[in-house]
């Protein structure tokens, strides 16, 4: 498995796989190509489909038209072969001749390649073991916890990075509370989560606790379909998840800024071992990698600062996961709004309650978490298309965008 910094990047959004993912790789082709007259961008599949309101378009030309002009063909019924978020890049010479060519494909969270083992983005592996399982094992046979395994195979400046997170994350849930106003796009979707906290400070401490919860991850979500500031965890479209639990429980339970980067490692792991064994593209496998991961991913942390043992964890991930299984990608208006952002804050209290029952537990259970992960694989290449990123289908069928 590659580092956790592969996987908590700080960035914009609305999407890793749509905005960011697509940025990196114009920015790549522009510095390749200074002698180019112009550009032709090819967006195939998932990419096409609901690449204009992702800004998928914008972020590419963004990063292009500084050097040259640039022309986007757009491609939404043709998928390539390796991956549903293909691009093709050409830079054109003056008499219109191709002088360089390159096909690249998003694959979630932010990240590129090729189609192609050793491609110039294949990093070596920081983690000799890629199944929880494994993990799980190490941690008892050693007596030792999963921030421990983080720590042991990153060396010490991961923490330093995850600090840096961290300290993102926080001030997406900040900034989004005290920011009001319409999420840009053709919904006219007003931000909640400024509301939802100050109604949710006046209720009773029983009630309090999920409505600031929800109000945390709307924070962060809201930002992200702005294209504000936010940590991919494991996506831009899944960025509030994590930080609402961290945050709420960070402000409601005082837990030290070094406990909640042990936590953060925790959450890592468990992003990674899905990342690795399965995908969290929400145009390759549906929202179930992408929402349902993050649900995973903050489960894990909670369980670790309430001082769950390593099978409480593994066992509050599976949870989280599994009750997330076959959930579609289908943005209204390829916008990541409807359903994301509820999806966020719904999934921040499915978390904490994933959380709650490993705790009542011993740890035992029937179905292990990389059991879900290799039914999250199958079932999201089972999902028809149109349900994955698309716009086609589901909640999103009807909606014109």
């Amino acid at each position: 498995m590659k580092s956790l910094k592969e996987l908590y990047k700080i960035g914009r959004g609305p999407s890793s796989s749509h905005t960011m993912g697509p940025m990196l790789a114009a920015r790549i082709f522009r510095s390749e190509h200074p002698e180019a007259i112009s550009f032709k961008v090819t967006l195939y599949g998932s990419l096409a489909a609901t690449g204009k309101g992702h800004m998928t378009d914008v972020s590419i030309i963004d990063e292009l038209e500084s050097a040259a002009p640039v022309e986007i063909i757009w491609e939404p019924s043709v998928f390539l072969p390796f991956h549903p978020n293909g691009m093709n890049f050409k830079a054109l010479d003056s008499n219109g001749n191709v002088s360089g060519d390159w096909t690249v494909y998003s694959v979630g969270g932010g990240a590129l390649s090729e189609g192609f083992k050793g491609d110039r983005f294949e990093t070596a592996p920081v983690y000799d073991l890629d199944r929880l399982s494994d993990i799980q094992c190490w941690c008892e046979d050693r007596g030792r916890s999963y921030w421990e395994y983080v720590g042991e195979c990153e060396g010490a400046d991961i923490w330093d990075y995850l600090n840096e997170a961290w300290k993102a994350m926080q001030a997406a849930v900040e900034r989004g509370i005290d920011h009001e106003g319409v999420l840009p796009g053709p919904l006219n979707l007003a931000r909640k989560a400024p509301t939802y906290y100050v109604k949710a400070t006046g209720y009773k401490k029983s009630l309090q606790t999920r409505g600031l919860v929800y109000a945390y991850a709307l924070a962060v979500s809201e930002e992200n379909a702005s294209g504000g500031q936010i940590v991919t965890a494991p996506t831009c479209g899944a960025s509030g998840v994590v930080p609402a639990v961290l945050y709420h429980l960070y402000k409601g339970h005082e837990f030290t800024d070094k406990r909640i980067l042990h936590a953060m490692a925790t959450a890592g792991i468990i992003g990674n071992v899905v990342k690795q064994n399965a995908s969290i593209s929400g145009a390759d496998v549906g929202c179930q990698g992408e929402v349902g991961v993050a649900c995973a991913m903050a489960a894990a942390a909670a369980c670790q600062l309430f001082g769950g043992s390593p099978s409480q964890i593994e066992y509050s991930a599976e949870m989280a996961l599994e009750h997330h299984l076959g959930m579609t990608c289908d943005p209204v208006c390829g916008l990541v709004q409807i359903p994301c952002i509820e999806r966020n804050a719904f999934a921040a209290t499915r978390a904490l309650d994933a959380n709650l029952y490993a705790a009542f537990s011993d740890g035992k259970h029937r179905v292990s978490f990389d059991k879900v992960v290799e039914v999250l694989r199958q079932t999201g290449h089972d999902i028809p298309s149109l349900y994955k990123e698309t716009s086609e289908g589901g909640l999103a069928k009807g909606f014109k965008h």
